[in-house]
Protein backbone atom coordinates (compact mmCIF):
# COMPACT_ATOMS: atom_id res chain seq x y z
CA UNK A 1 0.00 0.00 0.00
CA UNK A 2 2.70 2.62 0.91
CA UNK A 3 4.38 1.69 -2.49
CA UNK A 4 2.06 3.60 -4.20
CA UNK A 5 1.89 7.06 -2.15
CA UNK A 6 2.19 10.00 -3.92
CA UNK A 7 1.31 13.64 -3.53
CA UNK A 8 -2.55 13.30 -4.27
CA UNK A 9 -3.09 10.70 -1.90
CA UNK A 10 -1.15 12.41 0.86
CA UNK A 11 -3.55 15.69 -0.22
CA UNK A 12 -6.55 13.50 0.47
CA UNK A 13 -5.82 12.13 3.45
CA UNK A 14 -4.85 15.78 5.17
CA UNK A 15 -8.10 16.44 3.75
CA UNK A 16 -9.81 13.92 5.15
CA UNK A 17 -8.20 14.62 8.59
CA UNK A 18 -8.86 18.49 7.90
CA UNK A 19 -12.44 18.04 7.23
CA UNK A 20 -12.61 15.40 10.37
CA UNK A 21 -11.43 17.84 12.78
CA UNK A 22 -14.06 20.29 12.57
CA UNK A 23 -16.29 17.74 13.97
CA UNK A 24 -14.10 17.45 16.87
CA UNK A 25 -13.61 21.34 17.12
CA UNK A 26 -17.62 21.89 17.06
CA UNK A 27 -18.17 18.93 19.81
CA UNK A 28 -15.23 20.05 21.94
CA UNK A 29 -16.84 24.17 21.76
CA UNK A 30 -20.60 23.00 22.30
CA UNK A 31 -19.35 21.05 25.66
CA UNK A 32 -17.79 23.49 27.05
CA UNK A 33 -20.97 25.94 25.96
CA UNK A 34 -23.39 23.01 27.33
CA UNK A 35 -24.96 24.03 23.83
CA UNK A 36 -24.56 23.60 20.47
CA UNK A 37 -21.94 26.03 19.09
CA UNK A 38 -20.76 26.26 15.72
CA UNK A 39 -17.43 28.23 15.79
CA UNK A 40 -15.25 30.20 13.69
CA UNK A 41 -12.65 27.34 13.19
CA UNK A 42 -15.45 24.62 11.98
CA UNK A 43 -15.81 26.85 8.71
CA UNK A 44 -12.05 27.24 8.69
CA UNK A 45 -11.18 23.17 8.56
CA UNK A 46 -14.39 22.57 6.36
CA UNK A 47 -13.49 24.89 3.63
CA UNK A 48 -9.83 23.32 3.35
CA UNK A 49 -10.59 20.19 4.01
CA UNK A 50 -12.62 20.31 1.02
CA UNK A 51 -10.89 22.13 -0.95
CA UNK A 52 -8.03 19.32 -0.53
CA UNK A 53 -11.08 16.87 -0.48
CA UNK A 54 -11.61 18.24 -3.97
CA UNK A 55 -8.18 18.00 -5.40
CA UNK A 56 -7.90 15.04 -4.63
CA UNK A 57 -11.39 13.76 -6.50
CA UNK A 58 -10.15 15.92 -9.56
CA UNK A 59 -7.14 13.79 -9.46
CA UNK A 60 -9.05 10.45 -9.24
CA UNK A 61 -10.84 11.46 -11.61
CA UNK A 62 -14.16 10.47 -9.02
CA UNK A 63 -17.49 12.49 -10.86
CA UNK A 64 -19.43 11.31 -7.85
CA UNK A 65 -16.57 12.26 -5.06
CA UNK A 66 -16.20 15.60 -7.29
CA UNK A 67 -19.93 16.41 -7.33
CA UNK A 68 -20.06 15.50 -3.70
CA UNK A 69 -17.17 18.43 -2.58
CA UNK A 70 -17.53 21.39 -5.20
CA UNK A 71 -20.66 22.85 -4.11
CA UNK A 72 -19.06 22.60 -0.15
CA UNK A 73 -16.04 24.92 -1.14
CA UNK A 74 -18.99 27.51 -2.55
CA UNK A 75 -21.16 26.95 0.66
CA UNK A 76 -18.19 27.17 3.08
CA UNK A 77 -16.16 30.45 1.61
CA UNK A 78 -20.20 32.35 1.85
CA UNK A 79 -20.53 31.55 5.65
CA UNK A 80 -16.81 32.19 6.37
CA UNK A 81 -17.78 35.40 4.50
CA UNK A 82 -20.90 36.13 5.94
CA UNK A 83 -19.05 35.93 9.56
CA UNK A 84 -16.04 38.41 8.77
CA UNK A 85 -18.34 40.69 7.51
CA UNK A 86 -20.93 40.64 10.37
CA UNK A 87 -17.85 41.16 12.69
CA UNK A 88 -16.36 43.95 10.61
CA UNK A 89 -20.25 45.25 11.03
CA UNK A 90 -21.07 45.09 7.39
CA UNK A 91 -24.99 44.40 6.57
CA UNK A 92 -26.62 41.34 7.83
Amino acid sequence: MFDNWNIFLIIGFVGQGLFSMRFIIQWIASEKAKKSIIPFSFWIFSLFGSILLLIYALYKKDPVFILGQAPNVLIYSRNIYLIKREKLGGKK
